[in-house]
């Protein structure tokens, strides 16, 4: 009765020594222990031995079990482990080459968005002239964000259309979005003496929405308070910034009068270009960038600062704005939709910070 035990235990071994690979060591052990299997079927068939030789052949069929499970799982542990060595074999690496470059921006590389890379070109462009950055709430009380900043009552800034206003508190007054960062010049005003030389980047909020304005958009404005200040001083500060910022020595930059109600005198800032291709320095028109001007005496008064003996100039700047010239991009919305391939695409190298020395 034992010689069908030996010759499948023979004969299993046989197959399992032929079996090159996995594929051909499952259909051995399929073969032999699966639910269909020449050990299942002899198994199963025990029942059918008579009684008296029962045990012993059950006996047999256990040990013969065990000794063929072990047989098939070293048979699986000496493939897999010949099919990783020729793997390795095949997929030697030389690392002695240089790696691969990585686009900056890409989807998990750490790429920085165009936004927070304008704030940084910024940052160090301003911070070479001796600006720090001062930053502050978005939600304002309607005094920093308009009356401090001599805005008028009847001013449209004001109305409901244009801003967003959140309910109103105990005094009866409603705190809006701020709809510029000047609330901050006048909380640094408040909050120390001059000299003052800041700049302030951070999120502000507009009832308006189209390809070149967003309900949220991100500003950066600039306050200088010392004796004897100029507009002088004002227009070579934005020169220089803009030169340095588009990387253009020779911009064209020119100044206009215009009206601000923070500002007398006021002054819009416009660059040179060309209308038909776009290409800033180039060209016989003009496009208007920035607003600037002297601070005006009555918001120096209402923050505390003695017009007599303090001067200042401010401007204010739009960050997309500016990002979108000087990378030539045509929509503003794309900067909120957070699509990787745009962001692939315009994204910044991480690794490579501004500097003045190397250029923005």
């Amino acid at each position: 009765m034992s010689d069908d035990l030996d010759a499948l235990r023979g004969e299993t071994a046989d197959a399992l020594a032929a079996a090159a690979d996995l594929r051909a060591w499952d259909a051995v052990r399929v073969g032999t222990i699966g639910k269909s299997g020449r050990l299942t079927g002899l198994l199963k068939g025990l029942g059918a031995v008579p009684a008296e030789q029962r045990k012993e052949r059950g006996a047999a069929l256990n040990r013969l079990k065990a000794e063929l499970e072990a047989a098939i799982e070293a048979r699986r542990v000496a493939l897999e482990a010949a099919a990783l060595e020729a793997r390795l074999a095949s997929e030697r690496m030389d690392v002695s080459l240089p790696p691969r470059p990585h686009p900056p921006g890409g989807a998990g590389e750490g790429g920085i968005h165009p936004i927070s890379r304008t704030i940084e070109e910024l940052t160090a462009i301003f911070g070479a002239m001796g600006f720090r950055v001062a930053e502050g709430p978005d939600i304002e009380s309607d005094w920093l964000n308009f009356s401090a900043l001599n805005i008028p009552d009847h001013h449209p800034a004001r109305q409901d259309h244009d801003t967003f206003y959140l309910p109103a508190g105990a005094d009866g007054r409603r705190p809006v979005l701020r709809t510029h960062t000047s609330p901050v010049q006048a909380r640094t005003m408040l909050g120390q003496e001059p000299p003052i030389r800041v700049i302030v980047p951070g999120r502000t909020w507009r009832a308006d929405h189209d390809a070149t304005h967003s309900p949220m958009f991100h500003q950066v404005e600039g306050l200088v308070i010392d004796r004897g200040i100029t507009l002088g001083h004002l227009k070579g500060c934005l020169i220089d910034f803009l030169r340095a910022f588009f990387g253009i020595g020779d911009l064209p930059v020119r100044f206009r009068a215009s009206y601000f109600p923070f500002t007398e005198p006021s002054m819009e800032v416009d660059i040179g270009w060309n209308r038909k291709t776009g290409e800033l320095g180039k060209g016989g028109d003009w496009l208007e960038i920035l607003g600037s001007g002297m601070v005006h005496p009555r918001v120096l008064a209402n923050c505390g600062i003695d017009a007599r003996e303090w001067q200042g100039f401010a401007f204010g700047m739009g960050i997309e704005r500016i990002t979108m010239l000087k990378h030539g991009m045509p929509d503003l919305r794309p900067f909120y939709e957070s699509d990787l391939r745009w962001l692939r695409h315009y994204a910044a190298d991480p690794l490579a910070p501004p500097s003045l020395t190397e250029g923005v």
